[in-house]
């Protein structure tokens, strides 16, 4: 098996040497991670010209580091890096500082890199543990080897999403599959003046709204102690909504 390894925390994160060193155990890894941060920007690509460096990272690894997002570092890797007689067969973006749960999915790079690799019709995973004090990287790494290696057989174009909840509560739970929370967050921002007399805002943190309920969410469960993996689509039509348009009779003219 031919693994492609990214993340969005750059190519010198230790979740992503922690996942590497377990993926080893599967087949050949190529890594291709952005050179520097990338948290939050989503599934952004560059249309500039991209940098790139072939590094070896602490005597673990030699991997791609590239001067962009982590959809960028997908599709270099897969145009351009890769032996065409030496395919991918599986994608995994990861392993993120924090969970990616709820509407995080939308913002985070970690999953943009998945989901380019559905675009190019491969399986891939999306790798999160939720944020704690400390991370314990090789431990959250090997509870993810446990769940990726039952996942190698993920259908072509399929894209699983798997967070880690905080170990320094406990040994997690289990495996949850769940649904999305679309629920959002209680934000604010941090307003502040600086020297010049110019206000900066800057967005903090906040808990999930999610409804107090029966039904088991990505966000509910992470927070309960359980593995989460959530499927996730790349196509995002809304189909109801497509149907009651239909109904309406569009006229270009007045």
């Amino acid at each position: 098996m031919h693994i492609l390894l990214t993340n969005d925390d750059g190519i010198f994160a230790p979740g992503l040497a922690a996942l590497y060193k377990r993926l080893t155990g599967l087949g050949k890894v190529t890594v291709a991670a952005p050179s520097d941060v990338q948290s939050g920007t989503g599934h952004r690509i560059s249309l500039t010209e991209i940098r790139c460096k072939l590094l070896n990272i602490d005597g673990l690894f030699d991997g791609y580091s590239i001067e962009g997002s982590p959809a960028d570092c997908v599709k270099l890797a897969i145009n351009e890096f890769v032996d065409p007689d030496d395919p991918i067969d599986l994608v995994v973006s990861g392993m993120n500082y924090g969970a990616n749960v709820g509407i995080n999915v939308f913002y985070s790079g970690t999953v943009a890199g998945a989901i380019e690799a559905a675009f190019y019709n491969l399986p891939a995973i999306a790798v999160s543990t939720a944020f704690d004090e400390p991370i314990d990287f090789e431990a959250a790494a090997d509870y993810a080897f446990t769940v990726i290696r039952q996942l190698t057989d993920l259908p072509a174009g399929r894209v699983a999403n798997l967070n880690i909840p905080q170990l320094s509560k406990g040994t997690p739970k289990g495996v949850r599959i769940t649904s999305q929370s679309i629920h959002g967050f209680d934000e604010q921002y941090l307003v502040q003046t600086d020297e010049t007399g110019q206000k900066t805002y800057q967005l903090t943190g906040g808990n999930h709204r999610d409804p107090h309920d029966s039904e088991w969410t990505d966000t509910t469960a992470l927070s309960a102690g359980y593995v989460t993996l959530t499927c996730l689509r790349q196509e995002l039509t809304d189909s109801e909504g497509n149907r009651l348009m239909s109904q309406k009779q569009f006229r270009l003219k007045p």
